[in-house]
């Protein structure tokens, strides 16, 4: 038995030890104090209208969140702007970047598809060309993206961890190239964001994005975005609203006066308990550490690929330190991935089906014993089919 000493205690996820769920990837299991903050949120604002949630209220809503989003990767809290989902703030930032005819836009061609949709929409539109580095072997070497680069590239966008298989990019390379000829940088960390270390003034990538319902623990319907100054102070924001006014009160339909803050991209209500939700999860994640995150989450990856390895499946993550990350993904030759994911279902083990491939996805809340009965479930049913 792999005995792997959890980080976080059972009142911090309660409903980790009643099954195993290695599924971070897809959907996290929500961190307790974000759902308090929630109901309690919604709670009050049902009970009490806008008694509580006041005006000044509202104009501050995303403050604590800029604050712990910021410290989560080091940036200052006034480069970052709140939002319901990360691909509705990359829509906003690829409106606002809108490359044109004669530009192209760098992707991979195995990324998730809201990464590139936002700058496939503005092609449509503008007549820029999208590029997509090609997969080899269920890899994309960065080599093959920073050969897509030419004088008229205007952005590359990538997801700095692979959906798919768990193969993390490395961004300061990446940024490198890009700064070289003057190309944005832009990251959708939404795999990454909670479970790796991201330094912005260490890295500097000139956007970076995130969901907060998967490695952030966080609920649906609230994610953040960083910009960096230089950005967002040249730019008109793709989506506007009436909290797009620097000041959100003075209701005046004649203009928009822009905050010269990351703010500029926040212009409308929202679920705004979920931004309350997300802001407690990284809040905790935070007080937990990312780096501990990162060393916990890769032991029990390194335990789970020593046990697949040793039932002789096919591991399609990548092996390399630097390349991957606590996803694992695998096959079993002659055996229906589909198969073994919907019994490990019957067996309380979530996990998730990509590319014919079974993905787990441990995080914080995992434990060796979660690994050791995941293989035992395998052999389970391995030994009846």
């Amino acid at each position: 038995m792999a005995f792997i000493k959890p980080i976080v205690s059972e009142k911090d996820f309660p409903t980790a030890n009643k099954f195993v769920y290695l599924n971070a990837a897809n959907v996290a299991l929500m961190y307790s104090g974000s759902e308090q903050g929630i109901v309690e949120w919604v709670e009050d604002v049902a009970q009490n209208g806008s008694n509580n949630f006041d005006e000044n209220a509202e104009e501050n809503i995303f403050k604590d969140l800029h604050q712990a989003a910021g410290r989560l990767i080091n940036a200052p809290a006034d480069d970052i702007a709140a939002g319901s989902s990360a691909t509705e703030l990359l829509c906003s930032l690829a409106w606002a970047v809108s490359p044109g005819k004669d530009q192209n836009v760098i992707s991979t061609e195995i990324v998730f598809p809201s990464t590139v949709y936002p700058w496939q929409r503005v092609a449509n539109s503008t007549g820029c060309e999208i590029r997509l580095a090609k997969e080899k072997n269920n890899f994309i070497s960065t080599d093959d993206i920073i050969s897509l680069i030419d004088q008229h590239t205007a952005v590359i966008c990538i997801s700095h961890v692979e959906y798919g298989n768990g193969q993390t990019f490395d961004l300061q390379l990446l940024a490198e190239a890009a700064h070289e000829y003057n190309i944005l940088l832009v990251v959708d960390a939404t795999q990454s964001a909670g479970a790796i270390p991201i330094d912005v003034k260490k890295c500097p990538v000139d956007a970076l994005i995130s969901g907060g319902y998967k490695w952030l623990c966080g609920p649906f319907g609230a994610a953040f975005m960083y910009v960096v100054p230089h950005l967002y102070e040249k730019l008109e924001p793709g989506l506007v609203g009436f909290r797009s006014h620097k000041n959100m009160w003075d209701l005046d339909a004649g203009r928009v006066d822009y905050p010269q803050t990351a703010k500029k991209f926040e212009f409308s209500t929202m679920a705004y308990d979920s931004a309350v939700g997300l802001t407690r999860a990284i809040d905790f994640l935070n007080m937990t550490g990312v780096d501990h995150i990162f060393r916990y989450n890769r032991l029990l990856a390194d335990t789970l690929n020593a046990g697949l390895r040793s039932r002789n499946a096919v591991i399609t993550s990548p092996s390399d330190d630097k390349d991957r990350s606590s996803i694992v993904t695998a096959y079993f030759e002659n055996i229906d991935s589909k198969e073994i994911i919907k019994k490990l279902k019957s067996a309380q083990v979530y996990v998730s089906g990509r590319a014919g491939a079974i993905r787990f996805s441990p995080h914080l809340y995992n434990t060796g014993e979660d690994i050791d009965n995941t293989l035992v479930e395998i052999d389970n049913i391995i030994a009846n089919i």
